[in-house]
Parts: C-alpha cells; structure tokens; sequence
C-alpha cells in the first residue's frame, strides 16, 4: 500500500522538473511562447521575470552550449533559428548596431510580433528610431517598442523594486494588445504610446537627465552663490576691511546658514509668481481661449520642482540652525560674555523685545517648515492620487499661500527692528533679509489684488468661458496669431 505522505500535495510536481510541470499544469494553453534573441544582463533578466510570469521561454544563442549554464534550469536554450521558429512573441534583445545580422532570420519572423528593447547611446533627436530601423529589416513582423526603459535590475527584483510603467508603441493594435497583456502579466503597467513613429520618444525617455528639473535647480544654485557672496561680504570682507579681524570660520555654517533661507524664501515665491502673471494676462486679454508665452507656460508645469527645491533648502536651514550651538565658537562667545557681564556687575541680562523676538521667529519658522513638509508630501503622485482636484488644490494653493506668508512672517520678524540700524548696512548694502522680502511681498500683494471683488468675479467669469469679444476670426499659424485662432467667440 503506498504511503500517504509520499503522495504529492498538488498534482503534477514532482522532485525533478516540478515547478516547469506545475507550471505547464496551471498556465493558460493560449499562452504563447516567448523567444528572447541575445544571451546578455536584460536577456538573462527578462527570461527571469517571463519563468516567473508562467511563460515557457526559449532563448536564442549563437553559441547555445556556452550560453545554457546563465539561464535557469526552466529556460530552453538553443539557436537563433530554432528560437524564431518556436516563439510566438520575439524580444530582440541584441544591440541595435546588430540588428542586421538577424536577417537570416526574416522568414521565421514573418507573421510574429518583434518586441524591440534597445536603446541608442544618446539622445536621438533626428531619427530613424531602432525601432523603426528593425521594422524597415523585417517588413513581415509586427515591431512593438517596449521594456527598453526598465534595467536589468528592475526586471531580475520585480516591479515592486522599481519602476512599474513601461511605455509601448506601434502599428499593430493586436500586436501591441499582445504585449499589453504579457507586460500586465510580469506586473508591469503598459502605457500606450501610439504608433511606431513615436519610439524616437520612447527611446530616449532613458536618456533624459531630470529634465524638468534643470531651471529650478540651476535657479536655486544661482541664488545660493548669489546670497552667499553677499553674505560673505557683510559678514567676512567688511569686519576685515573695518578691524582688520579675519572672521572666515563663519564660512561653513553661518554664511551657509544665512544664505539657505533666502534661497527658500525666494524659490517659495518662484512657485506662485507665474500663476498671478497667468491671472492678470487672462484679465487683459478678457479670454482664456489664448496661449500663453512659452515661458510662462514651462514656468507653470515647474513650479513642483521649485516648491520642492525650496523645501530642500528650508529643511537644510533648520539643520543647519539646530547645529549652530554645538560650534566651538558658539561657546567662546557665550563664555566670554557671561564673563563680561559677570565683570561689568551685570545680574540680569533679560531683555524681554529679544525673548519675544526671538520666540515669535522659531514660531513662525517652525510653521513654516510644517507647511512646506506637507506641500512636499502632497506632491508625491503615490500621495495626490489619493486625493480629489478640490483637496489637492486647497493643500497647494490656499495652504501654499499660508506657507509663503509665515515664511515672510519668519523673515520679517527675524528683521525685526534691525532693519533701521545704520550698522546693519556695511559697504551701504541693505541687509540680506531686506533683499529677500522684495519678492514675497510682491507675490502676496498681487494675491491680495486678485481676492478683490470685482477682480475676482470678474476672473471667475473668464475661466468659467466668458469672453470680451464675441467676434471670431480663424487665421493660418504664424499671422500674429496663436495656434490659429485670434478671438475665439461662443459661436
């Protein structure tokens, strides 16, 4: 009688092969058979994460007995020719510089969905794509761009470890439905990108270097040598000139420390400028049907990244503030100051302005950083998506607006009286905190200008489809018009 132990828990397994049997037991039978061309890092990564989705994979070697050993025990490795006739769906997965030696291959192709995952070594902005390069080789095939923006890495660790998006493209509906469904069925989510001509885009999606960040970024690198020349000015170059005393070990913290804020304060005001430019061009113009200037257009689609940077440099000032009384310094000033006091007869250094002073900005600075910390985490796509347009509006703009007032609060009562004192001003140059109030109250000003009445029904009107004119022109592109129409009616 055979022992009961033995017997299998699920039907099909068996010690050697168990899990290929049990896959084969348990996948659809209108799976088809993928085929990877190429024995590299994404070849042997894709075949991975394809095992491990229920596909039966096959692999095309141009030497299969040196490449079998890199490849799991449930992949079958053999020829390119064999590879191309038994797949359904085929990955080249080989350089695009050899492409053309897979000609061979055109009649075992033909009729087969091609997915292409190369990329180029730089940005190709003239064309042809690759894509379009093998579907030009193989005339027959059906060419899919796609996975060329996911790594090895993601593909070997799976999407829980990386990007999940994976762009797609080309001619074939069902070819691209194919791999739509092969793509859900790794854990990837397919974005459909239209036809084969847009894998020029695709293919150099991997090459872009954050681009919508190099304006914020290089504008806050800009202002932060700004204000740090400046301050180092004040702080260094005019005690020097005027005691002939060096005070350069206020170059790493202090003058940094001084600068950060500024830098801050600026970018936070940055993030709402070009929506009150946005707003009075609209009530010039008495219409919402017009383009606005290129530059306020990108302005408007990075004012994440500078509220984003802005929050970088307001976290780093409160490090940075936090660390100023662990200096040495910090403690010989205060050593030798309670010895004068001590020297002078002093018993009670109290001064209640300073106390008050003092407590109002950590305050209004503290607020500050809070509301900056939840602008930044709204910002975060995991985090907005769980929210509706009114809430996410109310969090960036009504809550953004409060954080650029308390910012302004926090400078200006770090200001205080200082503003007025002629020692503040060395060389003639205004304190730094002076400089960067211009802005910020500018933006808040204009705020206040739109919340007026009749300026805000009359705003409100125009998004809402109110126009000026009701006279409708349509001319070609390049009359002094914008995207062809001049004054658009309700017609």
């Amino acid at each position: 009688m055979p022992d009961e132990m033995s017997r299998p828990l699920v039907p099909g397994w068996s010690e050697s092969g168990g899990s290929r049997q049990l896959e084969a037991s348990l996948s659809d039978p209108n799976t088809p058979t993928i085929g990877i061309l190429g024995t590299g890092d994404f070849s042997r990564s894709l075949a991975r994460r394809l095992v491990a989705s229920g596909y039966q994979v096959v692999v095309g070697s141009r030497s299969p007995a040196r490449s079998v050993a890199l490849f799991p025990e449930e992949v079958e490795v053999s020829s390119q020719m064999e590879a191309a006739t038994q797949a359904d769906v085929v990955f080249v997965a080989v350089f695009p510089e050899h492409h053309s030696t897979l000609v061979t291959l055109k009649s075992a192709l033909a009729g087969k969905t091609l997915v292409d995952v190369s990329n180029s070594l730089g940005i190709n902005r003239d064309g042809p794509s690759n894509a379009e390069h093998l579907s030009n080789l193989f005339p027959d095939s059906f060419v899919v761009k796609g996975f060329n923006t996911l790594s090895a890495w993601t593909l070997q660790m799976g999407p829980r470890h990386g990007i999940r998006q994976v762009p797609l493209c080309g001619n074939s509906s069902k070819a691209k439905d194919l791999v739509k469904h092969i793509c859900h069925r790794m854990g990837f989510i397919p974005v459909d990108m239209g036809f084969l001509s847009s894998s020029l885009e695709v293919e150099n999606l991997p090459h872009h270097l954050f681009p919508s960040w190099r304006i914020p970024v290089l504008c806050m690198l800009c202002l932060f040598i700004f204000f740090y020349l400046y301050n180092f000015i004040q702080e260094v170059i005019h005690p020097l000139v005027k005691t002939g005393k060096g005070a350069f070990y206020k170059m790493p913290i202090e003058v940094v420390n001084a600068s950060l804020p500024s830098v801050a304060l600026v970018m936070l005001a940055l993030v709402y400028l070009p929506g009150l430019f946005a707003a009075f061009i609209q009530l010039q113009w008495g219409t919402k049907y017009k383009r606005f200037p290129d530059w306020l257009d990108r302005w408007l689609t990075a004012r994440k990244q500078f509220g984003l940077c802005s929050f970088l440099c307001a976290v780093t000032h409160a490090v940075y503030s936090l660390s100023l009384p662990l200096r040495k310094s910090a403690r010989y000033k205060l050593s030798n100051m309670a010895y004068q006091q001590v020297k002078a007869g002093v018993e009670d250094s109290w001064n209640d302005e300073e106390v008050w002073r003092m407590e109002l900005y950590v305050s209004a600075g503290i607020m500050a950083l809070g509301l900056l910390s939840l602008l930044a985490v709204t910002s975060l796509p995991s985090v907005a998506n769980t929210l509706n347009w009114r809430e996410f509006t109310f969090i960036q703009s009504s809550l953004g607006f409060c954080a650029l007032v308390t910012a302004t609060a926090h400078t200006l009562i770090f200001g205080w009286n200082r503003a007025f004192a002629a020692a503040r001003y060395p060389f003639y140059l205004p304190p730094s905190f002076v400089l960067v109030l211009i802005l910020p109250c500018f933006v808040l000003c204009g705020r206040l200008a739109l919340l007026l009445p009749c300026v805000a029904a009359r705003l409100w009107k125009i998004r809402r489809g109110w126009e000026r004119s009701r006279q409708i022109r349509f001319a070609l592109p390049g009359e002094d018009c914008r995207n062809g129409v001049e004054d658009v009616s309700n017609v």
